[in-house]
This record gives structure tokens, C-alpha cells and sequence, in this order.
């Protein structure tokens, strides 16, 4: 089939690549998002997929929205048959959806029809979640709601952060991608709707949601941190400043110490919760870089009895 691929973050280019590598289809465009302002100078940076997308000469269109009269044009001057989609970023109007004869189908990183939305990895490892996993589905007017093509799981690790998890099913999610498009190809895979039950939603994230509620139970606490590792950071304050969590763990058999209760030893530090205590990891201070939180406690000197979050 023809192709025009439609994604924009690192975590959608190894499914751009193994539709590239494929023999039996020809990514033929890349649609993504506008480039970006970057960095300390923000200078406009093009997206991860463009930047693969040009390396392998392949035509990038970047819309300021999927609406834009000129963009719609030139995809029905590609005449793709089918559009894969890794979080592209953008909602595609009625107008863009019935472009392709095949239609977009949308490679989504859990098991359908639970966690719709922006952050389904982020949701499902704040949510205790032990299993996940990605979901390929034709591309509807409502959220995640088509139905769906094929799935693959993927066990949630007790240490896993949401990058970790992300990254994992990225590389498997590219091979169903890959695989959904051939079965659509030779007419052996057709899409099943969804259930109606199980539906649960996954907005983005944010920082709001990242901020540790210290009187939660120290599972929470754990989940949480993982959850928003590497975005938008788990968070609290710690003398009027926030102090960012990116390492935690719970710690069993420690309950002297109330909610947000610091308590630092040589190598270690340690923080109350409302069940048992936490131990810190890794912090990163407000404007300094990723420490060792036992460095952190040592450079800051905690009182006896002193409090995260207040």
C-alpha cells in the first residue's frame, strides 16, 4: 500500500521505521507537527519524525492544523490508502479521515477500550496496572473508540517508569503496526469494535497531577513518581521551593515517621507517608541538575522533624 505516515514524538519513529523497512509498502509522505521552539536560545527544532522522515528522503508535510485547505490537498494528490498514526498529536477532522481509501489507523499504546486518551502509559502505571499494552484501531470522530485490528501485552515491571514502559512498547507497538498493515493489505485482518464495557479515560497529565500528596499511602507515592518519570516530573515542596522525585521506593518496614516527615541517615532519606515510609532516591532540586537524594540531604542540611509539602 501507499502510505502517508502521521506522528511526531521519539517515541513514533520506530514504528516510521519498520513501515520504512518494510518491503511490501511505500511511505510515500510523513505528516507531523510544526517545528517547535527547543531549548535555552528557542530556536524552532523539527520534531523527531520529521527529522527520520528527511534523513530516509521522505516528503514531510507539517500543518499548522489537519484542517489547513493546502495540506488536504496535497494528501489527495498523494492518494495514500492507508494513514498509520503514532501520536501525531492533532485531531484529524471528518474532511482528512476520508482521504484514505483504508482510512488512518492509530497505533495506541494500551489495551483498548481501557485508558482512552492522551496518556494511556502514565495512567496505567499510576493505576497499579500489572499488564498493558497497544492496540491498533481504525481511526473514528470519537476518542480511541474504532475498532480495533490487533493487540499485543506487555507486563507492567514493579520498578518500571512510564518512560521505561513507553519505550518498551514503542519497539513492540512497530512491529503490530507493521503487521496490521499487511493483514489490511491482503484482506486477512479486519477490525472488531470495541466493547462497551471496561472503557476508562487517560487526559495528559499534568503538573498539578504530579504534585505527591504526602498523606496517600506510600504505594501511591511510588506509583505517582514512576507514573510522571520522565513527564511532567513528580514533585513537591521543600522549603517553599519544589523539589522534583524522579526515584523512590517504598520502604516496609518503616512507620515512625508522620506524612512528609524527611528523616536523612548517612546514605540514605527517608519521608513519611500515610501508610509506611518511602525511601528517596534521586531528587533534582529546583534550577540544579539530578542529584542522589542522600547528596541533596547532606548539601541542605534537614532539621530534626522537618516537612515536605508544606
Amino acid at each position: 500500500m501507499k502510505l502517508v505516515f502521521a506522528g511526531t514524538p521519539e517515541v513514533a519513529v520506530p514504528a516510521l521505521d519498520a513501515l520504512i523497512a518494510s518491503d511490501r509498502h511505500e511511505v510515500a509522505a510523513v505528516v507531523t507537527r510544526p517545528d517547535a521552539p527547543a531549548g535555552r536560545g528557542r530556536r524552532l527544532v523539527a520534531s523527531p519524525v520529521a527529522e527520520r522522515a528527511a534523513e530516509a528522503g521522505i516528503e514531510v508535510l507539517k500543518p499548522a492544523k489537519p484542517r489547513d485547505e493546502e495540506f488536504l490537498a496535497r494528501l489527495r494528490e498523494i492518494a495514500p490508502d492507508c494513514c498509520p498514526v503514532v501520536a501525531y498529536g492533532a485531531l484529524l477532522p471528518k474532511v482528512a479521515l476520508d482521504v484514505p481509501a483504508r482510512g488512518w489507523v492509530n497505533l495506541h499504546f494500551s489495551l483498548l477500550p481501557a485508558w482512552r486518551g492522551a496518556a494511556p502509559v502514565q495512567h496505567s502505571v499510576m493505576a497499579g496496572d500489572e499488564v498493558t499494552g497497544a492496540s491498533t484501531f481504525l481511526i473514528e470522530e470519537g476518542l480511541d473508540s474504532g475498532p480495533v485490528y490487533g493487540v499485543l501485552t506487555e507486563e507492567i515491571r514493579p520498578t518500571d517508569t512510564s518512560g521505561d514502559l513507553l519505550t518498551r512498547l514503542a519497539f513492540a507497538g512497530a512491529g503490530l503496526l507493521a503487521a496490521t498493515m499487511d493483514g489490511i493489505e491482503d484482506g486477512t485482518l479486519h477490525a472488531v469494535p470495541q466493547p462497551h464495557d471496561g472503557v476508562t479515560l487517560a487526559p495528559k497529565i499534568t503538573v498539578e497531577d504530579a504534585q505527591i500528596i504526602w498523606s496517600a499511602p506510600a504505594l501511591r507515592v511510588d506509583r505517582v513518581v514512576r507514573g510522571c518519570t520522565p513527564a511532567p516530573g513528580a514533585w513537591t515542596l521543600f522549603r517553599g521551593e519544589r523539589l522534583k522525585l524522579i526515584q523512590a521506593t517504598p520502604v516496609l518496614d518503616r512507620t515512625d515517621l508522620v506524612p512528609g516527615e524527611l528523616s536523612a541517615a548517612k546514605n540514605n532519606v527517608y519521608v513519611g507517608t500515610g501508610s509506611h515510609a518511602v525511601e528517596l532516591l534521586w531528587v533534582q532540586p529546583q534550577g540544579k541538575k539530578p542529584m542522589k537524594a542522600a547528596d541533596w540531604a547532606r548539601g541542605v542540611r534537614i532539621a530534626h522533624g522537618e516537612l515536605l509539602g508544606s
